[in-house]
């Protein structure tokens, strides 16, 4: 096919069908053939020729048969004492099969090839000459078997390495599909916290204002107003984790910069926020909590607004809840998880006790404590979740914070 671009010829895609470049040597033969005979000796001549040249048309679907019939025609040929041209049929054969076979096919039919040279030389050779003519004919005998072996070892080479790269982006696309699995996770788990914490705080302030609105006014104003306040703090967080704030939004994205990424300094106004809706927290922070990553004191926000949030659910009115949060940047042990793992870049423990009166009611979707267990797990950590002995229901956990876990937080 030619394309024209501008003034200039491009030629595209010159190569011709297989059966017609395998069919132009087997024309060329007997164009030969009938235009060089004589009259006399053209019948045999050209009978010969179609024998050796012919059976090349197939010699990419059934090398090895080819071979043998090209083989069987020459010394057929060489029986009748008739020298001819075609005897090239018999190199070209012979590549077909090396490009194609294995080493063991290869060898016999380059023997073989071999035994029709030697006796060719010595039928046909003038004068006495035989070396020559036989170094020749072995040379190319030499030649056609290597450029065989050659092109099948490259055929090979290119076939293992489309396989490679074949395998490599199939190992891409699914490293990308878990990577999206992941982040749906990390969102689900997200959603998750926000919604059910916000919803459950809503609902018990609203409960709380229905109450008091005949009886106490102003605290069931007061009432709405944290609604209204939970309720703006719910849509800031879900539009950060999923990523969706745009600077063309009514207030410019500024809703997410009042509200920075939620941590351990939070957690007295998260405790305040339970007090409001019913469950009076009390929190204590030993030690340092500067040092611990953002991502990991996310985490640990995460735990604390989850156990918080069933325990406001599941227990009794009156129950009190207690967070204690102990930082520590020395190096430390797994007790208590279950790691057994002395880390050295410092831990995070969390305990989360509330004096109901029975254990939570686990959540029917089964997100609450296997979501915890999965934020736990992402910093080395194991979640224990149970009855307390002297009555109430208890949260604790341990993150470390030289696991490099934290992304999935």
């Amino acid at each position: 096919m030619i394309e024209v671009v501008g003034h200039r010829y491009r030629f595209r895609d010159l190569r011709l069908p297989p059966v017609v470049a395998d069919a132009l040597l087997p024309a060329l033969l007997l164009l030969n053939v009938v235009t060089t005979r004589a009259p006399r000796e053209l019948p045999v001549a050209a009978a010969l020729t179609a024998a050796l040249a012919l059976p090349l048309v197939w010699r990419r679907r059934a090398p090895r048969a080819v071979f043998g019939a090209v083989a069987a025609a020459a010394f057929a040929q060489w029986l009748m004492d008739v020298p001819l041209p075609a005897d090239v049929a018999l190199l070209v054969a012979l590549y077909t099969v090396a490009a194609h076979a294995d080493r063991r096919g290869t060898l016999i039919a380059a023997a073989v090839a071999e035994g029709g040279a030697l006796v060719a030389c010595l039928s046909w050779a003038t004068d006495g000459a035989f070396l020559t003519p036989f170094v020749a004919v072995t040379a190319m005998v030499v030649a056609a078997a290597v450029l065989g072996v050659n092109v099948r070892t490259t055929r090979a080479y290119l076939a293992a390495v489309e396989e490679r790269a074949a395998r490599l982006e199939r190992e891409r696309d699914q490293r990308a599909r878990l990577a999206a699995a992941e982040e749906r996770a990390r969102i689900t788990r997200e959603m998750h916290d926000i919604v059910t914490h916000n919803l459950s705080v809503m609902v018990a302030l609203t409960d709380a204002a229905v109450y008091a609105q005949h009886r106490a006014p102003d605290r069931a104003t007061a009432a709405m107003h944290q609604v209204s306040e939970t309720g703006r703090q719910a849509l800031t967080d879900m539009r950060r984790s999923l990523g969706i704030l745009r600077a063309d939004e009514p207030d410019g994205g500024a809703g997410a910069e009042r509200h920075p990424l939620p941590g351990i300094a939070q957690l007295e106004a998260l405790a305040g926020q339970m007090g409001a809706a019913g469950l009076p927290t009390r929190v204590e922070v030993h030690g340092e909590h500067d040092h611990v990553p953002a991502t990991a004191q996310l985490t640990v926000y995460r735990l604390v607004q989850e156990a918080l949030t069933n325990s406001l659910k599941h227990t009794p009115v009156g129950t009190h809840a207690r967070v204690r949060v102990r930082c520590s940047t020395g190096a430390g042990t797994g007790e208590g998880t279950g790691a057994g793992t002395a880390v050295g870049a410092g831990t995070v423990t969390v305990d989360v006790t509330d004096s109901g009166s029975g254990p939570p009611v686990a959540t029917p979707a089964g997100h609450g404590i296997p979501g915890m267990r999965e934020r736990a797990a992402a910093y080395g950590g194991t979640l224990e979740a149970g009855p307390l002995p002297g009555g109430g229901w208890g949260v604790r956990t341990r993150l470390f914070l030289g696991s490099g876990a934290g992304a999935s937080a």
